[in-house]
């Protein structure tokens, strides 16, 4: 995939006003982009990914030529890609200048974890409209530390994996019973320890949830549970 020229950004724009007069700005934050132990990247007003630092190839994996040039919500579950464009186009139309949300992101095979976000607006030189974003999120590695990203439990029988992927797909109780071998009441029982399990009220936020602790593959149908939580 060819690598996109980097947009021309001032740096010291996107640090706190008080900071923005030190002439060492810039080069500082040069370094705390490549030493920040953050996945940090800068994306263009259309969120095409312009730069990213080590940190966060390691959590998506390949190369920098494999992650720029792509659009940075391809690199998040779709669940929260409307939602989280719509938090762009308002920091793009200067409606804001920052932004804090969580987001479900997608690393390498599919795993999927729930992460905080930020993004700022950078203004290049003396170009008023916004010339890039900045995006902030801890590291898998420091995040695991606040229990951020989920650690890969072995949380499910094998049956309860095959309960779960099927009701992920739509599957209603009396079929899942007959696929699994199970009477109805069987496949009730398991369904409801999984609800206890995973905190939730109903199957609709059962699903919702493994997918936000990444128990479920992304991009991938029919639904099929991450072998490594499973006993």
């Amino acid at each position: 995939m060819m690598v996109t020229t980097p947009v021309p950004v001032d740096l010291a724009q996107v640090l706190p006003g008080d900071l923005r007069s030190d002439q060492a700005a810039s080069e500082d934050l040069r370094t705390l982009f490549d030493q920040s132990g953050l996945n940090m990247a800068y994306l263009d007003p259309n969120l095409t990914i312009q730069q990213v630092n080590q940190e966060f190839l390691r959590q998506f994996g390949g190369s920098s030529a494999d992650v720029c040039g792509r659009n940075f919500c391809d690199l998040v579950h779709p669940s929260v890609q409307q939602p989280l464009r719509h938090q762009f186009s308002r920091l793009v139309e200067g409606k804001r200048n920052r932004f804090a949300t969580d987001v479900i992101a997608v690393g390498p095979e599919g795993s999927a974890f729930t992460v905080p976000l930020t993004a700022v607006a950078a203004c290049g030189g003396a170009i008023p409209d916004v010339a890039a974003i900045l995006v902030l999120m801890p590291s898998a590695r420091g995040a695991e530390n606040t229990g951020v990203v989920t650690t890969r439990k072995k949380i499910l029988s094998e049956i309860d994996a095959r309960i779960l992927e099927g009701i992920a797909a739509g599957v209603s109780t009396i079929p899942l019973a007959a696929r699994l071998y199970l009477s109805r009441q069987g496949v009730e029982y398991h369904v409801t320890c999984l609800l206890r399990k995973l905190r939730v009220p109903n199957r609709a936020a059962l699903v919702s949830r493994a997918y936000s602790m990444g128990v479920l593959k992304v991009g991938i149908w029919p639904p099929k549970v991450v072998e490594d939580f499973v006993k």
